[in-house]
């Protein structure tokens, strides 16, 4: 259920107040998004592959494998709940940052290639 996998994805990043202020500060306005900043800002980048593909399984919410533009819009709020949504720029940005063989997803091995990188 969605509560537990808020508390997961908590658990998995370890999100405590100075990660999510550093995430609120590395995101404050429109169109400043970076994934690669974010997934290290909050210590993605140093979680097993494991834990990586745990993160994936709980911002794919529709469970089909991959994730879409339509989630990635909300990535911040898996991780905060009182963030900001991504505008359709940095969703576009984010989705050609991460989509490797341009079929418009992010699989959990082009995730896990984003995140080590």
């Amino acid at each position: 259920d969605y509560n537990q996998q808020k508390a997961e994805l908590s658990l998995l990043t370890a999100v405590d107040q100075l990660s999510l202020t550093l995430i609120s500060i590395s995101t404050p306005a429109p169109d400043s998004f970076c994934p690669k900043r974010f997934f290290k800002t909050c210590g993605l980048n140093k979680k097993s592959p494991q834990d990586v593909k745990k993160v994936f399984g709980i911002l794919d919410d529709d469970a089909s494998g991959f994730i879409e533009e339509e989630e990635l819009k909300f990535i911040l709020q898996r991780f905060n709940p009182g963030a900001r949504v991504l505008t359709d720029k940095e969703t576009k940005a984010f989705m050609c940052a991460a989509d490797d063989d341009s079929d418009g997803r992010i699989g959990a091995e082009e995730f896990q290639a984003m995140i080590s990188s």
